[in-house]
């Protein structure tokens, strides 16, 4: 393990000015902010569903030949916070399971790197429940992020007291707050491996946690962490659903279909505000980045004036 952690760890820091994995989506977006001659600009970056992707893919690969890496990722995030005074890093979880690292050390080492990329917050996706909800509980603890979700009542389990229904970040004059949902569990992984988690509506669940953000907490923005999935055939509830049948909500980031979005998808809600989707595929291929400009002179009417910055190619070092 000590060799693991120290290969993480000078990958890390040998590549941390080098270039980056890719760049799924970054666009600029207006937002209302209560003051004067207050403007505010603030870059969300995101990753979903990077499966333990530590390492780049092989050169051999018939898809993404030497592209990803957790080392890259770094790499990319650290030249973006030069770039911007406020960041905010977020995953939609999925963190865990799909290459040996996992099997051997059973996500330790994913958490650990992200805690040295510094993100700010994630959700759980049901891979990571893969070993159950005591191990689950462990990955937490040595998580420096808190892990948020507000669809799962977690009362008696492991996780009760570590699983956040919300937290709220200041960046500058602006507070943003954050919120997670998540699919039903049944059929994805073993039933003893979440016995004693109780599904809840996310869209009922989603709605009540907004409001109260948006209403007690003062917060200028919602995000909500998904991880539903982008969209189905059916009516199953997707991040699209989503976006359409809540009002608070202003960010969906989302997981578990492994979608590759080229831009985001902007929604209306059920007030007929919009609502911002984006997903960036998996394996840490790539990471999501959102300007947003909080100023009293905008708000979400104005998003379709404010100018949109697209990246679409994967780049590999």
């Amino acid at each position: 393990m000590e060799e693991l952690r120290n290969y993480n760890r000078r990958e890390v820091l040998r590549l941390l000015g080098a270039g980056a994995l890719a760049i799924g989506a970054g666009n600029i977006y207006g937002f209302g902010l209560q003051g004067r001659n207050t403007q505010t600009k603030i870059s969300i970056l995101h990753t979903n569903d990077w499966h333990s992707r530590i390492d780049p893919f092989p050169e051999n690969d018939p898809k993404f030949p030497s592209m990803g890496g957790a080392a890259r990722r770094a790499s990319l995030i650290k030249a973006l916070r030069k770039e911007s005074e406020h960041v905010l890093l977020l995953d939609a979880g999925d963190i865990i399971q799909g290459t040996p690292y996992f099997n051997y050390y059973h996500g330790e080492p994913e958490i650990k790197l992200m805690n040295l990329m510094g993100y700010d917050a994630a959700t759980m996706g049901n891979h990571d429940f893969d070993n159950g909800m005591e191990a689950l509980a462990r990955l937490m603890k040595l998580a420096d992020f808190p892990f948020v979700n507000c669809n799962y009542e977690l009362k008696g389990t492991p996780l009760e007291k570590l699983v956040r229904k919300s937290v709220v970040f200041k960046r500058g004059k602006v507070k943003i707050g954050i919120t997670g949902v998540g699919i039903n569990l049944k059929g994805f992984i073993p039933d003893e491996h979440h016995a004693g988690l109780v599904y809840l509506d996310p869209i009922v669940k989603a709605n009540e946690e907004a409001l109260y953000l948006k209403r007690e907490k003062q917060c200028s923005m919602v995000i909500c962490l998904s991880h539903l999935g982008y969209t189905y055939p059916d009516s199953k509830v997707s991040d699209r659903v989503l976006a359409a049948e809540t009002e608070n909500i202003d960010l969906i980031l989302g997981g578990h279909t492994h979608t590759f979005l080229e831009k985001p998808d902007i929604l209306s809600n059920k007030l007929g505000k919009q609502v911002v989707v984006n997903q960036v595929g998996w394996a840490g291929l790539r990471l999501g980045q959102l300007n947003c400009i909080f100023s009293s002179q905008s708000n979400m009417k104005s998003e379709e004036k404010v100018q949109i910055e697209v990246f679409k190619k994967s780049i590999a070092i």
